[in-house]
């Protein structure tokens, strides 16, 4: 089975994707992790093509047989990984990838295209929706540093992902919108989890 989770920056999509492969059993694939590993090795001056890239347990993402996870969780990685996003080459290379990791097995995929452009076959799609606010209150409380800058910069985000003409941010046509506003983790996963037995019992029919 594979699970389609997109959104925002900040919607809760990896806390929720994480959770729910775990409960599966199924592999966690966090997409956007493997932009900033892109925009990572780029800033360190590592020919990033020619290194491989691995999404393993967890949703560790080694480069090159090295573990960089812990390396990409920081404001600068952040904002230069919506920029390499936008180039049509990596897009390119990195959702051929992510095909390649999913095909055959049961995954939990999280981005901003995975219903739309990556697995538009996904038998479960679900795009996770916040205000800008509180995603901002979020990333507050995850990382620190001042409210003000970081909710304009998950408005530039917005507004750099909905608006690129290559995969923009949008739901795919036969997704579930969840509005985590005012939902806690807990909330959105038992939600989620009824969607898969939902899906799973209509497959059995």
């Amino acid at each position: 089975m594979k699970i389609a989770i997109d959104g925002p920056a900040a919607a809760g999509k990896t806390t929720l994707a994480k959770r729910l492969a775990e409960e599966l059993g199924f592999l966690f694939v966090p997409t956007g992790a493997m932009y900033r590993a892109v925009a990572w090795a780029e800033r360190n001056g590592i020919d990033w093509r020619r290194a491989k890239l691995e999404v393993r347990e967890g949703g560790r993402i080694y480069l090159g047989g090295r573990d960089i996870t812990d390396e990409l969780a920081n404001p600068e990685i952040d904002e230069l990984s919506s920029k390499v996003a936008v180039d049509s080459e990596v897009r390119r290379r990195l959702v051929a990838l992510q095909r390649e990791i999913a095909r055959g097995r049961d995954v939990v995929m999280e981005g901003r295209d995975i219903g739309t452009v990556v697995l538009p076959d996904a038998e479960l799609k679900i795009f996770l929706w916040a205000t800008p606010e509180e995603r901002a209150r979020r990333r507050l409380r995850e990382r620190g540093g001042n409210f003000a800058e970081i909710l304009e910069a998950i408005k530039r985000r917005d507004e750099r992902d909905s608006s690129r003409t290559d995969s923009p941010l949008r739901p795919a046509e036969d997704a579930v919108i969840i509005d985590t506003t005012d939902k806690s983790p807990e909330e959105v996963l038992q939600v989620v989890l009824e969607l898969v037995e939902e899906r799973r019992g209509k497959d059995r029919r």
